[in-house]
């Protein structure tokens, strides 16, 4: 019997695109036979660039039009970066696999830098990452934050332009685009943590398709999801969101999981940092356990005053 092609639902940004792209010839390696097709999309978040995420709402606004794709069921699946999807999902949606994480750092891109410490007094780096934001102005309180928002391509134009002596990107996305070069500094994890879900490609379905669960099954990678399932707890026990400069990161060695977590002040004049480590098996408790540990050393109230603001 002839089986309907799945479709995935992605934003039309290059890197979107490439990463969807990528997903569904991972299916149709595992399912010979299976057709896929891609649905793309423009998102909130993709279509107001002349303000903050926090402004208007948080990442979750590169999902929305996706799930509910979804939940018309004009696609089955939606291909995300981790990092852009908030810690609770909807209940009628799953992740119905995580592809192998890439690099999870931090790049400086810099035409004239090869390090932070490199960059002249009061460069000014783009960036409208709040916990981006917040490292660089604890590493280097000096340093000229401008807001910076669009797909790679803009972002990278307006350094190139002159506009700005730096920026900040995720590695994976350079690494997948083949921009490589571009990357002046990986900055390392002791003085900088990525997003929760950095580096990681997701996979969005419907909570009751079974089919298509099965079906993504095969493309599942187990230690990325351990990892990914510890960063998620850490940052729903907090609430985190886009408002909230919050970073983690979780590794793996055998049976073990080591967790790092931080929640900073926007001006990068509080940072909040502590790591808990212990069975990979328990890593959701573990995230929760950090997340509490946190809290007690006032993350609360740093998180509530932004809220608050």
């Amino acid at each position: 019997m002839h089986r309907a092609p799945l479709r995935i639902a992605t934003r039309k940004s290059q890197l979107a695109l490439w990463q969807a792209e990528h997903v569904a010839a991972l299916l149709r390696a595992a399912h010979p036979g299976l057709g896929v097709e891609l649905l793309p999309m423009s998102t909130k978040g993709d279509l107001i660039l002349d303000r903050s995420l926090a402004a208007i709402g948080g990442k979750g606004l590169f999902v929305k039009e996706l799930e509910i794709a979804l939940e018309e069921r004009r696609a089955d699946l939606a291909v995300h970066s981790m990092k852009d999807l908030p810690a609770d999902l909807p209940a009628a949606f799953m992740i119905g696999a995580v592809l192998a994480r890439a690099d999870a750092r931090d790049a400086l891109v810099a035409a004239h830098a090869h390090r932070l410490e490199e960059l002249p007094q009061g460069a000014r780096v783009g960036t409208s990452s709040l916990r981006r934001q917040a490292q660089l102005l604890a590493a280097r309180p000096d340093l000229c934050i401008e807001a910076l928002r669009g797909n790679l391509n803009t972002r990278l134009r307006r350094l190139d332009d002159g506009g700005l002596d730096a920026i900040v990107l995720a590695c994976a996305g350079l690494l997948r685009l083949g921009w490589e070069s571009r990357i002046a500094a990986r900055l390392p994890m002791e003085i900088f943590l990525p997003a929760v879900g950095q580096g990681v490609i997701g996979i969005e379905c419907r909570a009751g398709d079974v089919g298509t669960v099965e079906r993504l099954a095969a493309l599942d990678h187990p230690a990325t999801r351990t990892a990914l399932d510890a960063e998620r707890a850490f940052s729903r026990r907090l609430g985190g969101s886009c408002q909230s400069p919050l970073a983690a990161h979780a590794t793996l060695d055998g049976a073990r999981i080591t967790l790092q977590g931080l929640v900073a002040a926007p001006d990068g004049s509080r940072l909040l940092r502590d790591s808990l480590a212990g069975s990979a098996a328990e890593g959701i408790a573990l995230g929760e356990q950090l997340a509490r540990r946190l809290l007690d050393a006032g993350a609360g109230a740093l998180l509530g005053s932004l809220r608050t603001d």
